[in-house]
């Protein structure tokens, strides 16, 4: 493994913590194993609805297959970082992933980590798909590239649609995206993504593309990041 052993678990300081509404000021930093003097690749990841909550360590599992794929593939060095939502925002609404909150991460993770900015990636899963679609739809001059798996498209459910999906879908327009879905899907159906993506290339983007998995359901979050193809992919963008 490229990666150290176990994650380390790095906290915001309290002056970002105060800024956030919904995000554990605890986060997991997987780092490689030996020191580089140069600065790195960033790959985010965002957890589903499952991984909710104040124990940042259990959503350590859900990251296992991408770290497991960086080593197979050969992409390290990276830092892989997940962060965690809350179960419920500081005003007792549902947690959910802000973009807000989430740029305040970066800032954090910029200035306590040694992070190539022109290589700053971002993928996440079901809920977390959501993520990387709010997060770069509103957001996207941070990233070289982003990978929305099994994502719905609105913050009220798996199945809502946001009203901001053309403004999300020109501000996606000039970054390479590859987002995935399950055709057996019951809980985000992949009619959200191709939604997207298709509004996206009705903007004029010519940077985005989707792959539906005919045999998967929900779960397709696996074969995506067992095939080397999504490595070669996402690593071998950097930002413009």
């Amino acid at each position: 493994m490229c990666f150290t052993a176990s994650a380390e678990v790095h906290t915001l300081d309290k002056a970002r913590e105060a800024k956030t509404r919904s995000l554990n000021p605890e986060y997991l930093v997987f780092a490689p194993k030996t020191k580089s003097s140069q600065d790195l690749p960033l790959l985010i990841y965002l957890h589903g609805g499952g991984g909710k909550g104040t124990d940042v360590r259990r959503i350590e599992s859900q990251t296992r297959a991408l770290r497991m794929g960086i080593d197979r593939f050969g992409k390290g060095p990276c830092i892989v970082v997940a962060p965690q939502t809350l179960k419920q925002t500081k005003d007792g609404e549902s947690g959910v992933w802000f973009p807000e909150d989430l740029n305040v991460l970066l800032e954090a993770l910029k200035a306590t980590l040694p992070v190539d900015e022109n290589r700053v990636y971002l993928t996440g899963n079901s809920m977390g798909g959501y993520g990387s679609w709010v997060w770069g739809g509103t957001n996207p001059e941070h990233f070289a590239a982003i990978a929305p798996v099994v994502g719905g498209i609105g913050r009220n459910g798996p199945k809502d649609v946001t009203p901001n999906l053309d403004q999300w879908a020109k501000n996606l327009a000039s970054v390479p995206l590859w987002a995935f879905a399950g055709a057996q899907d019951k809980v985000v159906p992949a009619e959200r993504s191709e939604r997207v993506v298709n509004a996206i290339k009705k903007t004029g983007g010519k940077l985005a593309r989707l792959t539906i998995y005919p045999d998967e359901g929900h779960g397709a979050r696996r074969r995506v990041y067992e095939d080397k193809a999504f490595y070669d992919w996402m690593f071998s963008q950097r930002r413009k």
